[in-house]
């Protein structure tokens, strides 16, 4: 268990560039983004590199994903979007080494209606961050499956977004939509926003769907897919119920390597 430091100092691991904040994000639910938001947090830290996993989603998978439990938790990421505590007394460290953790818990789905009247509502995730982003190399935000204020202001934080996309059936369904929401966001509230990449999940070598929609998305993204593609890992499932990233529950297994090599890539990208 790491021992956590003073955050808001400003010191960061590595000051070659600013800190990469990429919200992980999709309307479409069971697409793997908080199974994503997980892995590729603790594989980002076993590459050195200093991670915080904001977990914006009510369900609070990400944070039963570390072993934390959302249900006896009094405060999380809601009480610091309302200006109620801040965000330096919710930060936690996790198993994994330079992987911290701020939790969220169902009080969360109450932000939504709370948030719409109050002034700039649509920033608050950005503030909130303002005091401890360069504390960190990297910032990834689980965003909760709907195109809500909660995700606008993790696309009005972020300077990217990673997409899950499933290899079923329907896998670009509803991604216009997405693709809407972020042009609108960038628009009028973040210019600095771009499409960081774009993650193939749930992969199965044993049918020809899985390759067919893998062509499918990569001829509407182009380039933005990444290479890696992560694959349906039955390990994958049942790492979360043991509050576990793969990378500790199943360290030499497919999903640990295909989240490495995420985390290559990611930081590759710069």
């Amino acid at each position: 268990m790491s021992d956590i430091p003073v955050f808001g100092s400003g010191i960061r691991s590595d000051g070659s560039r600013p800190t990469r904040i990429l919200a992980v994000v999709n309307q479409k639910g069971g697409v793997g983004k908080s199974t994503t938001a997980v892995n590729l947090t603790a594989a980002l830290g076993d590459e050195g590199s200093r991670v915080l996993l904001v977990d914006l989603d009510p369900q609070g998978n990400a944070t039963s994903g570390y072993g934390l439990n959302k249900n006896q938790r009094k405060e999380c990421i809601y009480n610091a979007l309302l200006g109620k505590t801040p965000i330096t007394d919710l930060i936690e460290p996790v198993e994994v080494e330079n992987v911290f953790v701020v939790p969220a818990t169902i009080q969360l789905a109450g932000a939504e209606i709370e948030l719409v009247s109050a002034f700039s509502r649509e920033t608050k995730l950005k503030g909130v961050l303002a005091p401890i982003v360069d504390d960190f190399d990297y910032v990834i935000v689980d965003c909760p499956p709907s195109l809500g204020l909660l995700t606008v202001n993790a696309l009005s934080a972020a300077n990217g977004v990673i997409i899950p996309v499933q290899c079923e059936y329907y896998a670009l369904e509803g991604l216009s939509k997405l693709l809407e929401s972020f042009k609108l966001v960038k628009t009028h509230l973040n210019p600095g926003l771009e499409v960081f990449g774009v993650l193939m999940t749930m992969f199965d070598a044993r049918t020809n769907l899985s390759q067919q929609v893998v062509e499918e998305v990569k001829d509407f993204f182009d380039e933005c897919v990444f290479d890696t593609i992560i694959p349906r890992s039955v390990r994958l499932s049942e790492a979360p119920s043991f509050g576990r990233p793969i990378t500790l529950y199943d360290p030499h297994g497919r999903g640990a390597a295909a989240y490495r090599s995420l985390a290559k890539e990611v930081i590759s990208r710069g």
